[in-house]
């Protein structure tokens, strides 16, 4: 394999994964564009769609098809739980957002260590959505769960273009986020908004962990790791820009896969926190923010 044909290689792998992470990513901005809030238990919604569709899989013996569809809607009626008994709470009492990330980690602890009673704490994974070889681009293997992810990522983000910049629901999530007692003088239900920003937020989550799952294992703890990727790209992107996360997510998959085949693994996340601060110098506000 020549240098040109690795290096392509590499960039396609880390496109998937940069996807997946633009996914989570976006629902970091999903809830910060309805709430202000930033919610760490993000990469708990990503784990739950994965194991949760291995799980009726499995054991139950649905579909696949079927099997993602429920876990998608169980971790959606998860993400409305979580909003409900820890966030809202605390939002009524204007809770500062250092309070509300100690709280979100806290809800992802106990997400986790549910998880790790309930299934175990051995690896799992899903088999591919279609099962046919790679398609061959000159050197190039392009597996099809990857173009899986691509056109399903592309879908999700221009959906929700759509979504907030046309629609009056995803028009009054991004007003509650500029000022929510404004908002509400406007009619808009407030708490309404804040627990379908959890909903949406959640089944993007569920939906990556369903997307990803197939080509790497899940676990009750790969949560966090999830959480602080998509985090980055969100940051990296434009902190409530859902178009920006994807395409920090884009960038972070490709410098972490570069980083891995150029340096080994053990400096991936050195790869992903370089390209952080990176931009917090020099673009804090991201891909598609406003220049420094």
């Amino acid at each position: 394999m020549s240098d040109f044909t690795y290096f392509a290689q590499v960039l396609v792998s880390g496109l998937g994964t940069g996807c997946i992470y633009g996914l989570i990513g976006i629902g970091f901005c999903v809830i910060y564009n309805a709430s202000g809030i930033v919610n760490f238990a993000q990469g708990a919604f990503v784990m739950l769609g994965g194991m949760i569709t291995q799980v009726a899989l499995t054991r139950l013996g649905l579909p696949l098809p079927i099997a993602a569809i429920i876990a998608i809607l169980l971790v959606a009626i998860s993400g409305t739980v979580l909003e409900r008994v820890v966030v809202r709470p605390l939002w009524d009492r204007n809770a500062t957002m250092f309070v509300m990330i100690l709280a979100t980690l806290a809800a992802q602890i106990v997400v986790e260590r549910a998880t790790l009673l309930a299934v175990g704490d051995q690896p799992r994974t899903l088999p591919v959505f279609t099962d046919l070889p790679p398609l061959k681009f000159g050197g190039v293997a392009v597996s099809l769960q990857l173009i899986w992810i691509l056109v399903t990522s592309c879908l999700i983000v221009a959906g929700l273009a759509v979504f907030f910049q046309k629609t009056k629901t995803g028009k009054a999530m991004r007003a509650c986020a500029i000022d929510r007692e404004a908002a509400a003088l406007q009619g808009i239900p407030v708490k309404r908004m804040l627990a379908l920003s959890f909903a949406l937020s959640a089944g993007l989550g569920a939906l990556a962990g369903v997307l990803i799952t197939p080509t790497q294992y899940t676990a009750f703890n790969v949560g966090v790791p999830f959480a602080i990727s998509g985090f980055i790209a969100a940051i990296v992107g434009g902190f409530g820009k859902p178009s920006g996360a994807f395409l920090g997510g884009l960038l972070l998959g490709v410098v972490q896969a570069a980083a891995i085949a150029g340096f080994g693994s053990g400096l991936k996340n050195v790869a992903a926190l370089s390209m952080l601060l990176i931009f917090l110098f020099l673009r804090p506000g991201g891909i598609v923010g406003a220049s420094k």
